[in-house]
């Protein structure tokens, strides 16, 4: 009797997601079914797979080998997929999209309903920290995120490099200068996002690299609350050139200095499994025409290394 392919997928999701309760949620089934499944496998062939059933989750030397051939047969599953979709010419499927970047999240739902009004797809905006669980989770397809932190179950590519600039109130005493100098933040109240937001991770290691402390920071947990704060003069604060829309209360100038490239480059991220899948292949298609959206030219991004790690998405 051939191995059981369900016995197979509950494997691959447990081990790739190093969690029984994020593989359930992955693929829509209840945890003490993803168990039980687990269970026949090894009771079948007399192996055992994991070493324990608490985190975190280890494989057994069979259960990484198998893991090897998991990888390869699923792989070759989704390019099946893919041809045979493409085949059909199909592309009105539902996406999922999550991102950090408003901006680049509706630019990149353009660029998809532009090749096929037909598809769904919803867009929802958090900070990266939240983008990136919600991917891990399985209730997103895809992400946009900046600077995220490395994971061996994702895939990521570059889609753009900004820049910081400073917003100031429109009466500021250097609201006419062209450039900004980042020591005079020390004079200033600075507002700032929540901890987890890119934008003030970016902030702040610009910062401490260049020693400097503003006068007070303020707290605020959206973008839309600190820009209307900015214009009311109760701070100043640090937004990505792309997040600048008009206000005739607010200026946007150039800093005289940025932080590292590494913080501001923003990443489509998904699953390392479906990398190759239909989705993501219509996602990479519309990200290439944002290319020369990017504030910045990606040839550096193309290279950069979050984490330390060299990153890369298969998109063929």
């Amino acid at each position: 009797m051939p191995v059981n392919h369900q016995h197979l997928r509950a494997f691959h999701a447990v081990a790739t997601e190093g969690s029984f309760s994020r593989a359930a949620r992955r693929l829509n089934l209840s945890q003490p079914t993803l168990s039980q499944h687990i269970k026949s496998l090894e009771a079948r062939y007399g192996q055992a797979l994991f070493e324990g059933r608490h985190r975190p989750l280890n494989l057994t030397p069979v259960g990484r080998e198998l893991l090897l051939l998991t990888q390869r047969m699923f792989s070759t599953s989704e390019e099946i997929d893919e041809l045979l979709t493409e085949q059909g010419n199909r592309g009105d499927f539902s996406i999922r999209l999550v991102s950090d970047s408003p901006v680049y999240a509706v630019r990149l739902t353009q660029a998809l309903l532009r090749a096929n009004s037909r598809r769904e797809i919803a867009v929802q905006i958090e900070n990266s920290a939240n983008s990136l669980a919600h991917l891990r989770d399985a209730r997103a397809d895809v992400a946009i995120i900046s600077y995220p932190q490395i994971d061996a179950r994702l895939a990521y590519k570059p889609l753009f490099v900004d820049f910081l600039k400073v917003a100031l109130p429109a009466n500021h005493r250097l609201a006419s200068v062209e450039t900004f100098p980042l020591a005079a933040l020390e004079r200033e109240t600075l507002l700032i996002r929540e901890p987890a937001s890119t934008a003030r991770r970016a902030a702040e290691s610009l910062l401490n690299s260049e020693r400097l402390e503003p006068a007070h920071w303020l707290e605020l947990h959206s973008r839309e609350a600190i820009r209307e704060a900015v214009a009311l003069g109760m701070g100043v604060s640090l937004f990505f050139s792309a997040e600048c829309p008009p206000d005739p209360r607010i200026v946007y100038r150039m800093l005289d200095c940025q932080p590292d490239e590494s913080l501001l480059t923003g990443y489509i991220v998904c699953s390392f499994e479906r990398r190759r899948s239909p989705v993501m292949r219509a996602v990479m298609i519309a990200a290439a025409a944002l290319e020369p959206l990017s504030p910045i030219p990606l040839t550096s991004a193309s290279n950069s290394k979050p984490g330390g790690k060299k990153l890369g998405l298969a998109t063929a």
